[in-house]
């Protein structure tokens, strides 16, 4: 695996765990009381979007089980449309989703960060 891609692979899946230690215990109504909560989340699935967008197309084409489209296209909505992100969009990412992510990555037996 190329440097470049497992240090993306990693920064993703660091941020993955972290959106998920989080939540971990959490509810919906703690989410929407909480605008530190629904910032961490918002910039932790931002940053794990960005990551995807620089994994290599080759990495991508390897591993089709990860939505590396749709990762991205979160991401984008959150830095472009921030006026109007959906909170029952990023719950729903956080709480379903980003476990899936996190076992599709750790399959992918990322090397350790230098």
């Amino acid at each position: 695996m190329p440097k470049d891609d497992s240090v993306y692979l990693g920064h993703m899946l660091d941020a993955a765990q972290k959106v998920a230690m989080r939540v971990q215990g959490q509810t919906r109504t703690v989410y929407d009381a909480s605008e530190d909560l629904q910032i961490v989340l918002a910039y932790l699935i931002q940053t794990i979007g960005e990551a995807t967008s620089r994994v290599s197309a080759e990495m991508r084409d390897r591993n089709p089980q990860i939505p590396w489209k749709q990762v991205v296209g979160m991401r984008n909505r959150i830095v472009h449309d921030y006026m109007n992100i959906d909170a029952d969009i990023v719950w729903e990412v956080a709480t379903r989703n980003i476990p899936t992510l996190i076992a599709q990555l750790e399959s992918l037996h990322i090397p350790p960060s230098e």
